[in-house]
């Protein structure tokens, strides 16, 4: 059996491998010929998600089922005021998880924006992994692999 705190681990750990694939899936969309860049922006605020949504995993802080980044950045401060400052860049990635996805009035996403968006979702990246660096670095509570008894 797994103990709450390797399940936690565990659970961070899920969290930014796919917040990882999607920052390297925007990253494949910026340099491809088809200009899709709604769906670099897309990828890009999926990572920011994820990425936050690892750091209050490790935290143990609930949280809704939201694109909302300031929603979820007011979440991060509870534990950590100065790193939720420091993500509010991030807050311009809100309209790619869904204002962009779907079809309307909004204006089609040049490649700079699309650059833009990875930047900000990479910024994003390196914020929450130097605030979990100490945990991460820490390894698996009680050691073993995970999803193993």
């Amino acid at each position: 059996m797994r103990t709450p705190e390797q399940v936690r681990c565990d659970f961070v750990r899920q969290w930014l491998d796919k917040a990882r694939k999607d920052l390297a899936a925007g990253a494949v969309l910026l340099k491809e010929e088809f200009e899709d860049y709604e769906n670099v922006g897309f990828h890009a605020q999926q990572a920011a998600e994820k990425f936050i949504k690892a750091f209050l995993v490790r935290h143990q802080i609930e949280f809704p089922k939201s694109h909302d980044i300031a929603l979820l950045r007011q979440l991060v401060a509870r534990v950590d005021p100065r790193l939720a400052e420091k993500l509010a860049t991030a807050d311009a990635l809100t309209p790619y998880g869904v204002e962009f996805r779907y079809p309307g009035d909004l204006p089609s996403v040049s490649r700079d924006e699309g650059e833009r968006a990875l930047r900000l979702a990479e910024q994003t990246r390196n914020l929450i992994i130097e605030s979990l660096k100490s945990y991460l670095d820490a390894g698996r509570p009680g050691g073993g692999e995970p999803g193993k008894k």
